[in-house]
C-alpha cells in the first residue's frame, strides 16, 4: 500500500473546493445555487490586454520556455506601476520577481526562509494559505490575533511579550482580506521597526490594494522596508486576470535571490504572451481604476440590502472586493448562518470561521457577481 508524505496529513483540501463540490453537486439534482462567496472577478480584462495577448500568441517565436525572473518588459512595467502608484523605487533588474500568481510566492518565500521548526507568525483571520503552506514546510505556526476593536490591526505590544527567537517570518495583508480594513504609513513603519528588532521577515500580501481603495499603499514605501519585509501582488484583482495567474514579489536583491532559488526549480518560466499582455495591463491609466471601481460600488450597496436583511453588521469604510460583517447574535456561529442561508435561500455566502476563530462570528459576502445575481439573492433571502 502506498502511503502519502507526512506532510499532507497535516493540511486539509482548500475549504472552498469542498465547498464548490457540494454546490456543483447541489446543481446537478436542479437547484440552482447563488455562490456570493468567492472573490474571483467576473468582470473581464481591458480590450487592449486581450487583444495583446490573441496578438502576441499568434506569433511563431513566442511559444518556447520563458526566463524564470520574467522578460525585461515585464519587470520594468512592475517597477513603472509602483513608481506611478505606491511613490515605490524598485531595481527592475534586481528588486522584482514576477511569479504565476501571488499564491504561488506564498510557498515559494515560506521553502525558501522556513527551516522545520522555525516560527511564523499568521494572522487570525487570515488567508488559509499562509497557515497551509506553513504546515506542508513543517514550521511552527504562531496565531497572531486581528480584532475589530483593534481595527483588525496586530497588537505588536502584545506579541511583544512572547518569546519570538524562533520566528523568522510574519504574514501581514493590508488592505486585509478578509475583514476590509485598511492600515495607515505609521502602522508600516511600527512593523517594520518590529521586524528588525526580532530579524524577523515582514511579507506584505497586498493584492487588494485598488479596489475600492483611493490611496494604494505598499509596505516598501517606508524607509529601510526592504531591510527586513517584502511585499506580494498580483493582477487578478486589480487588472481582472485572476486566471492568467500573473504576480509579483519585490523585496531587496539579497531577499529575490533566495526565492528564486526555489522558483527556478519549480517552473520553467511564464507564457511570454501572457507577459507581454501583462505589460499593457499594468500601462493602463486611472481609468481603468475608475471604472471597475465604479461598478463594485454599485454591487457593494446590494451587498448592503442583502447584509442588512441578515440583521448582520458591517463597516462601510472597509476597501477590497468583499463586504465582511458581524452575525446577529441570535446565530451561535458563521457557519450556521450560512448553512441556514444555503439550505433555505440556495445561497451561499462565506462563513468567516474558515479564516480562524476570530472570524467565526462574522460572515463574508463577495462583490464578483453581478447586480441581477445580487439582486436575486436579496429577493430570496429576504423570502427565507
Amino acid at each position: 500500500m502506498i502511503h502519502p508524505a507526512d506532510r499532507i496529513s497535516e493540511v486539509k483540501e482548500y475549504y472552498f473546493s469542498v465547498k464548490l463540490k457540494e454546490i456543483d453537486a447541489m446543481r446537478r439534482s436542479g437547484i440552482d445555487v447563488l455562490n456570493l462567496g468567492i472573490g474571483n472577478p467576473d468582470m473581464p480584462p481591458a480590450g487592449e490586454v486581450i487583444n495583446e495577448l490573441t496578438e502576441q500568441a499568434s506569433k511563431d517565436n513566442n511559444h518556447g520556455y520563458q526566463s524564470y525572473i520574467g522578460i525585461p518588459e515585464l519587470r520594468d512595467a512592475f517597477s513603472s506601476w509602483y513608481a506611478k502608484y505606491y511613490d515605490v523605487v524598485l531595481d527592475p533588474a534586481s528588486e522584482i520577481l514576477p511569479l504565476i500568481g501571488s499564491k504561488e510566492g506564498i510557498m515559494h518565500i515560506s521553502m525558501a526562509f522556513l527551516n522545520p521548526g522555525d516560527g511564523v507568525l499568521v494572522p487570525n483571520p487570515g488567508y488559509p494559505t499562509y497557515s497551509s503552506v506553513s504546515k506542508l514546510v513543517g514550521a511552527d505556526i504562531i496565531s497572531y490575533d486581528l480584532k475589530e476593536e483593534n481595527e483588525w490591526l496586530p497588537d505588536l505590544a502584545e506579541l511583544e511579550k512572547h518569546d519570538l527567537s524562533k520566528v523568522k517570518l510574519m504574514w501581514i495583508n493590508y488592505p486585509n482580506m478578509p475583514t476590509g480594513a485598511n492600515a495607515k504609513p505609521e502602522f508600516f513603519r511600527k512593523i517594520i521597526e518590529f521586524g528588525k528588532k526580532h530579524d524577523i521577515l515582514i511579507c506584505n500580501d497586498n493584492p487588494y490594494s485598488f479596489i475600492l481603495n483611493d490611496n494604494p499603499q505598499s509596505i516598501l514605501k517606508i524607509d529601510g522596508a526592504k531591510e527586513s519585509a517584502l511585499e506580494l501582488n498580483s493582477l487578478s484583482k486589480s487588472h481582472n486576470m485572476a486566471g492568467w495567474r500573473v504576480g509579483m514579489v519585490a523585496a531587496s536583491k539579497e531577499i529575490i535571490s533566495y526565492i528564486l532559488r526555489v522558483k527556478s526549480n519549480m517552473d520553467s518560466g511564464m507564457f511570454k504572451p501572457l507577459q507581454l499582455a501583462a505589460v499593457k495591463a499594468l500601462s493602463l491609466g486611472n481609468d481603468w481604476y475608475t471604472e471597475v471601481n465604479v461598478e463594485y460600488i454599485k454591487r457593494r450597496r446590494l451587498v448592503w440590502e442583502i447584509m442588512d436583511t441578515l440583521d448582520a453588521v458591517y463597516d462601510k469604510e472597509q476597501t477590497g472586493m468583499f463586504v465582511w460583517a458581524k452575525i446577529p447574535a441570535k446565530y451561535q456561529s458563521s457557519r450556521d448562518l450560512s448553512d441556514l442561508v444555503l439550505d433555505k435561500a440556495h445561497v451561499f455566502i462565506t462563513p468567516g470561521f474558515i479564516f480562524g476563530s476570530n472570524g467565526e462570528k462574522y460572515i463574508r459576502i463577495s462583490l464578483c457577481s453581478n447586480r441581477e445575481m445580487l439582486k436575486d439573492a436579496l429577493r430570496r433571502i429576504k423570502n427565507m
